[in-house]
């Protein structure tokens, strides 16, 4: 099918309750929130927008009728290269967002493509397919990010990312927050308290994605997302909301506006789609025979957090079906590197210095027979480089995975690289005394920092480069960027060396 019947097909598959059609006038601009593009496979890649001339009101500013908006996808900047145009419409119940997925599209090759709505023209976007399947691949490269609290700071890092030359964006979480903290900034969210309705986080994230930093990245990479907590509440896990008075139905109806308004704002596919509270967000992306990224949900079928139980083997933190469809994956994977991309700190992490014992048990210590059994999965089935990517903890870090966390000694079966925040816990500093006693006590951990930016890799068939990018201040705009620490795995040599 060409992209153009794709885009159609999406468009009259859509439930359509509104019978008429709106035009969009002349005036305020309907592409306030950018475009975005994302998962991208060797012939497909999703391209994204959303009509909102006033974002941060309910339906975006826009009359609750359907708006033809079209689309066309070039090999060039120009648009005088086409290759797939068509005609989607974007609907109010989806917050006048369109998703089309553009098939029949050639692999590793660089797009170009935009969306017009009455006389109005979207930004530009820039995307990149991937690598046909076990084609031998010689580089890739992309950046993994997390936590972009909007009180907190700018977005600069992102402002440096799109910069970069990347094959694609990561994107492990916490897109945004959902407390109503006003900061110091100017950045307050809106509205201003905690969201629970479906237009408070429909307004929340456009509020998020009306940063131009954010922006630009979006419109230069390709970029693959999953979703950690703050996305809906602090610390929830499966039914049970984070701390609050809701009962578990009252958190149910808030999981749904939240899940909903996630999958409006961000490049995903319809089969994606959120139904009530429940959404299949797990998936796996390829690219040639380099790498193989498994895209985790540790969020939605997690056992409720319980230190008396961290050790009990009957509980979760990726629920059964996806621990499964992982390990099987993993064994079946013919890449060079193998990708956890993920939320929480995987690694075990002692948090009390000297005697006696911490742990954050919202984070894979407090789910050990279920990291067990990852851990012991990936020796079992010889996976090939395993990798750990994370989010979470606005923190950086370097770690070995050990066979046995409590033995130094015992062998190293892969690494992890956890990602500080874009902006979550303002400018932080190049380190602090918790964070140099944790290097002590936990001596698989290799590198700490606690500023704000991003982690870029580059992937050969040999080598495995992670560069901590890091940005001084978040307050004020304008920071410049450098790489802070840089770590390299050998293929087939457990374990990080210092670049």
């Amino acid at each position: 099918m060409s992209g153009a019947a794709v885009g159609l097909a999406l468009a009259g598959s859509l439930a359509d309750p509104f019978a008429a059609r709106g035009s969009v006038p002349a005036g305020d601009d309907p592409f306030s929130l950018g475009v975005a593009s994302g998962d991208p496979l060797p012939d497909a890649v999703v391209i994204w927008t959303r009509l909102a001339p006033r974002p941060l009101e309910p339906f975006g500013g826009m009359e609750r009728k359907k708006f033809p908006v079209t689309w066309i996808v070039a090999e060039d900047e120009g648009f005088r290269r086409p290759v797939a145009r068509g005609t989607a419409l974007a609907y109010p119940e989806h917050a006048h967002a369109v998703h089309v997925d553009v098939t029949g599209l050639r692999p590793a090759r660089e797009y170009f493509y935009r969306f017009a709505a009455g006389p109005h023209l979207s930004p530009v976007g820039r995307t990149k397919t991937a690598p046909a399947p076990l084609s031998a691949l010689s580089a890739f490269a992309f950046a993994f990010a997390s936590c972009q609290n909007y009180p907190s700071g700018f977005y600069t890092a992102y402002r440096h990312m799109a910069d970069e030359d990347l094959d694609v964006v990561v994107h492990l979480g916490d897109y945004i927050y959902e407390g109503g903290a006003q900061g110091s900034l100017g950045r307050g969210h809106l509205p201003a308290r905690e969201v629970f309705s479906l237009d408070d986080y429909r307004i929340r994230t456009a509020q998020h994605k009306s940063d131009p930093d954010l922006q630009r990245v979006h419109a230069r990479h390709p970029w693959i997302v999953t979703w950690d907590d703050h996305e809906v509440d602090n610390n929830y896990a499966d039914e049970v909301p984070g701390g609050n008075d809701q009962t578990s139905d009252e958190f149910l109806v808030r999981r749904a506006n939240a899940y909903r308004a996630y999958w409006e704002h961000m490049p995903l596919r319809r089969a994606l789609m959120p139904t009530g509270p429940d959404m299949p967000l797990y998936r796996r992306l390829t690219f040639g025979d380099l790498v193989e990224l498994n895209v985790l949900d540790t969020r939605q079928y997690r056992s409720d957090q319980d230190l008396s139980r961290r050790s009990d083997p009957s509980r979760s933190i990726t629920g059964d079906e996806q621990e499964r469809w992982l390990l099987d994956g993993l064994a079946a994977s013919r890449a060079t590197w193998n990708v956890l991309a993920q939320q929480v700190f995987f690694c075990q992490r002692d948090l009390q210095a000297g005697s006696g014992e911490r742990w954050n048990v919202d984070a894979w210590d407090g789910y050990v027979a279920s990291r067990d059994r990852i851990t012991s999965g990936l020796v079992e089935r010889a996976v090939a480089n395993p990798i750990v990517l994370t989010g979470d903890v606005h923190q950086n870090y370097a770690a070995d995975i050990k066979s046995n966390f409590d033995d130094p000694d015992s062998a190293t079966i892969g690494s992890e690289f956890v990602g500080t925040s874009i902006s979550s816990g303002g400018d932080g500093s190049p380190t602090s005394p918790a964070g140099l006693a944790q290097l002590e006590e936990n001596p698989h951990l290799k590198y700490y920092n606690r500023q704000r930016g991003y982690v870029r890799c580059r992937l050969t068939p040999g080598q495995w480069r992670a560069d901590y990018r890091i940005v001084p201040y978040v307050t004020r705009e304008g920071a410049p960027i450098h790489t802070d620490a840089s770590f390299v795995v050998e293929a087939g040599r457990p374990g990080l060396q210092p670049a």
